[in-house]
């Protein structure tokens, strides 16, 4: 334990500094909370990959691959998908709105009042869903430290809480990058050694253990494989609508131009689709060789798959690599909290705060405020995961999927449809989101597995199965009421006034209008990026090939070396990506002003 606390010690340290070397960037709130809208693609595409990463995926996620196999891919893959569509349409749409916060595209489209119900109705789910990626991490972190689940999730909570408030975006997108570059090197790593140890990934999953009509694909639990299709396909309805729309936009508002929005979302797909499998193989490997994770954590009762990949790490990787890996997944958990804390602070600032309290506020003010709201907000993030370790029957990927379908997916519905259904009355917005929490009681509290069973005349449904069809059931309900009451709404449509008819033409002119980055400023800004985040990529990298001097067998040390090279030789190449030119003119006009 005290090697692993020493390597997360020197890490935290590390990125320590990238917020003190990245400090410089943040003088705005524009800054603070976008960075300035002046990033390169390769650091917003790690950013909006790594806000769908977090050490969720390697406890929830992992637990579900451990007992049910590739079903748990379904999801990521459907992520994929999603930043697809990005890549093919929405990134640039998404750059082009010219806006802070996405509660500004949320102004402009629906107007004042759906500014204020969608600033403060986004805020619940924001904060549950930060708390389940902290009870995650906290899974991770106490099994390997030893520590009790609620003193651990304060702790760690009360890090992440430092790292997000002091940092900006800046500091957080940069370390993001690195953390996407680190975890990608280590997990490659440690799904080459399971399927080395397994036999090769054929043997793995014919080793898999599935039930009496039951497959490696659709896993366990399950009467009905139509119950699975049902669940598939609405997943990636799901994702697709969560990234694609307006309040998820904030992913490439920090992006320079709409050039680059499009390329960070390509690399966000390449690294999900790649990931899914890379990820899970390892928990498939525990699985297959019949290890009982109940036993090796009693304490954990029905959550013990959320230690598989814990397992597998301690079990099979060399000394050292599981204080590298939780390292990496504070960070990320970080960079994924960041939507509640950042991303909060910036709405409840930027379209509260400044309109509604304080019009005249200096942006001196607006910065100090920002930090007070992100504490308040981590705080209560620390409180939701305290409760969320509580319900001891109730999965971390069961919670993630019920908040996603339930609170995340109506509000999605109005910023998604906004975008392509012009002539609605601003009602639209919100009476959409009252239809949605209505639909989310109904399917939340009001159906169950008794009264599904009976209208479709089927035989009792495993926990999986109504776990998968609620799931299903509350999306099918939303697509089918909420979506649909907001394109009934067009019915109604009356000409709006003159003030609000011109944001909404401006919103839309913004959406067909590219935006361009390419002066003197930006190209050094660019190249200031590159030789910043390469030159601490490449320390990072030798760092991590110095592990190879502890105390393993030959493959082990040949591990860390591995994995350092891959971050030294991605390092070398941001710094090789450096412009001379440009700085070459920048010191020639320095001194002919001179």
């Amino acid at each position: 334990m005290e090697l692993n606390t020493f390597i997360v010690g020197i890490y935290f340290l590390f990125l320590i500094a990238i917020g003190w070397m990245f400090r410089a960037f943040t003088s705005t709130t524009s800054d603070y909370f976008r960075g300035g809208g002046n990033m390169l693609w390769w650091m917003v595409g790690a950013t909006a990959f790594m806000t769908q990463f977090s050490a969720w995926t390697f406890t929830g996620a992992a637990g579900k691959a451990y007992t049910d196999g590739f079903a748990v891919a379904v999801i990521f893959l459907a992520n994929a998908f999603g930043y697809l569509m990005n890549y093919l349409y929405f990134a640039p749409k998404f750059r082009q709105l010219r806006v802070v916060t996405p509660i500004d595209a949320i102004r402009m489209r629906f107007g004042n009042f759906n500014e204020q119900v969608f600033t403060w109705s986004g805020m619940p789910s924001s904060v549950i869903s930060a708390g389940i990626w902290l009870n995650g991490l906290a899974i991770i972190a106490s099994g390997i430290f030893g520590f009790e689940m609620s003193t651990t999730i304060w702790i760690t909570g009360l890090v992440v809480l430092l790292m997000s408030v002091t940092g900006g975006s800046w500091a957080v997108i940069a370390s993001d990058f690195m953390q996407m570059v680190i975890i990608m090197a280590v997990t490659v790593t440690c799904a080459v050694v399971a399927m080395v140890k397994g036999g090769g990934i054929g043997e793995i999953i014919a080793n898999f253990p599935v039930q009496e009509n039951a497959s490696f694909v659709s896993g366990n639990n399950l009467n009905y494989l139509s119950i699975f299709g049902i669940w598939a396909v609405f997943i990636f309805l799901k994702q697709f609508s969560i990234n694609n729309n307006m309040l998820n936009c904030h992913r490439y508002l920090a992006a320079k131009d709409s050039k680059n929005a499009k390329k960070a979302a390509l690399l966000a797909c390449v690294l999900m689709t790649m990931g899914v499998f890379i990820w899970f193989t390892p928990s498939w490997f525990i699985a297959s060789q019949g290890v009982d994770l109940a036993a090796h954590y009693p304490e954990a009762g029905s959550k013990a798959g959320d230690f598989a990949y814990l397992y597998f790490v301690e079990t099979y990787m060399p000394a050292g690599m599981v204080g590298l890996l939780i390292s990496a997944m504070f960070a990320a958990t970080m960079s994924s909290m960041d939507s509640g804390l950042n991303r909060n602070s910036g709405i409840f600032v930027m379209n509260f705060y400044l309109p509604i309290l304080r019009p005249n506020a200096t942006e001196k003010e607006l910065m100090f405020v920002s930090k007070i709201t992100s504490t308040v907000f981590g705080i209560a993030i620390i409180l939701i995961a305290l409760f969320i370790n509580s319900l001891k029957g109730l999965s971390l990927f069961d919670t993630m999927m019920y908040v996603g379908a339930l609170i995340g997916f109506p509000m999605t519905i109005p910023a998604f449809c906004g975008f392509f259904i012009k002539k609605t009355p601003d009602w639209a917005g919100w009476g959409t989101l009252v239809v949605g929490g209505f639909v989310s009681y109904f399917v939340g509290f009001i159906i169950t597995a008794e009264m599904v069973q009976g209208w479709f005349d089927l035989q009792p449904l495993t926990g999986r199965e109504w776990s998968d069809l609620k799931v299903a059931v509350g999306l099918i309900g939303h697509l089918v009421f909420t979506a649909g009451f907001f394109a009934l709404s067009t019915l109604f449509y009356k000409p709006l006034p003159e003030k609000r008819q011109n944001d909404v033409d401006r919103f839309f002119d913004n959406l067909e209008t590219p935006l361009v980055a390419d002066s003197t400023e930006q190209k050094k800004l660019d190249n200031k990026q590159r030789h910043m985040l390469g030159s601490l990529i490449a320390v990072s990298g030798v760092g991590v090939m110095t592990m190879a001097l502890l105390p393993n067998l030959f493959w082990g040390r040949m591990i860390f070396v591995f994995c350092g090279v891959i971050v030294l030789g991605v390092g070398v190449l941001l710094m090789k990506a450096v412009d001379s030119k440009v700085d070459a003119e920048a010191a020639s006009e320095t001194a002919t002003q001179g």
